[in-house]
């Protein structure tokens, strides 16, 4: 698993709608309906990170729910950080 470099993180951040890049992790903030709705969210990308192996940190206040991902084991972004990125898209965007 390699550390991606700020190039390569920027340009997979374009195919990542509304993710940012703050220094450590990749990071997006959603807001849902209300609280069922995100905790809902949050048990759907829980299974899916389950899977990856690879586990989001993340913050839920009622509706909204902000996550950072990163690798620690490299210190930094991997592959894997934009994969569990792209399933969540899939997982809020089905709903």
């Amino acid at each position: 698993m390699d550390k991606l470099t700020m190039t390569q993180i920027e340009t997979q951040l374009k195919n990542l709608d509304g993710w940012t890049y703050d220094g450590e992790s990749i990071c997006k903030s959603f807001i849902f309906k209300d609280f069922k709705e995100a905790f809902s969210m949050m048990t759907h990308i829980a299974f899916v990170a389950e899977q990856q192996n690879h586990h989001p940190n993340w913050e839920n206040v009622y509706n909204q729910l902000a996550i950072k991902l990163n690798t620690h084991d490299v210190g930094g972004i991997t592959q894997n950080d934009f994969d569990l990125a792209s399933a969540i898209e899939q997982i809020v965007t089905k709903g």
